[in-house]
């Protein structure tokens, strides 16, 4: 019993020691708990009104929080009394380790972080980019998914995308069209043109500003092209195009205008003919 006492007596002086340290260690917890979920939801905050991507928010959020925890972790024990030194170059050691071990993770994780801030584009749009064209499915921290006209997904890192051309169809909401149609050399020009700009202004869908217009772009071998510009909405823009293409040859066959298949003129010469005179 005497024993007994002597360890109370001992460990209820060192408790009584610590006790302040304990306390204040508690509050410091208890406190930055509390301070980590404020500074969270101002962050939020600050997300929204800048229209950050709902992915990146939650995952900047979550990554903001566990780093809070683990540095109030460290303040607390260090509170405690405990040598903490060792502790920091031990997850010093271990992040630079999960480091090299998922560098093109990595990579694909900054390369998402900055199409989400840039929006270069979003979910719904049409792009192209690594050699591969299709409507945008999903942007996630890591991998882009596009769905191809062929309905192929297509998978791309966000580390290659974002180092590399993107080219988006529908970010401006209307597109122009470029379409080349040729002519033989005996047709009229002037009358093609009209024709062209004529079934051009009957389709609803064609803005009328800016105002399409057709023009000779070049004089080909065996035609002579013209070259037709209109701008449509995003959702006109296909349905114009093929349209305007069937009706082109269609109308221009109407008015007499012929539309050439490439041909060459061959000269054919007698070589004994010519070697005697």
């Amino acid at each position: 019993m005497e024993l007994i006492d002597e360890y109370i007596v001992k460990y209820g002086e060192t408790l009584l020691d610590y006790l302040p340290n304990i306390l204040i260690s508690i509050i410091i917890l208890f406190a930055g708990l509390w301070a980590i979920k404020l500074i969270k939801r101002l962050t939020k905050k600050l997300f929204q009104n800048r229209n950050f991507e709902p992915t990146l928010e939650r995952f900047l959020l979550d990554i903001i929080g566990w780093t809070l925890k683990v540095l109030l972790f460290v303040i607390v024990i260090s509170q405690l009394g405990v040598e903490t030194t060792s502790l920091v170059a031990l997850l010093g050691a271990a992040g630079l380790a999960v480091g090299l071990a998922l560098q093109g993770s990595l990579a694909n994780f900054a390369g998402g972080v900055l199409l989400m801030i840039f929006k270069p584009f979003k979910v719904g749009e049409f792009i192209e980019a690594q050699g591969q064209t299709g409507t945008v499915k999903e942007i996630s921290i890591f991998y882009t998914k596009m769905l191809t006209v062929n309905n192929q997904l297509v998978v791309i890192p966000n580390g290659k995308l974002s180092n590399d051309n993107i080219i988006n169809f529908t970010s401006q909401g209307r597109r122009r069209d470029v379409i080349t149609i040729g002519i033989s050399y005996d047709s009229d020009i002037k009358k093609a043109k009209e024709v062209l700009v004529q079934l051009m202004k009957e389709q609803e869908n064609i803005l009328p500003e800016p105002e399409p217009v057709v023009f000779v772009a070049d004089l080909a071998d065996s035609s002579v092209d013209l070259t037709v510009r209109f701008w449509a909405l995003n959702e006109h823009f296909w349905p114009c195009h093929f349209y305007t293409i069937e009706e082109a040859k269609s109308r221009l066959e109407a008015a007499g205008i012929v539309i050439p298949f490439p041909q060459r003129d061959v000269h054919h010469y007698n070589i004994d003919h010519l070697k005697k005179e």
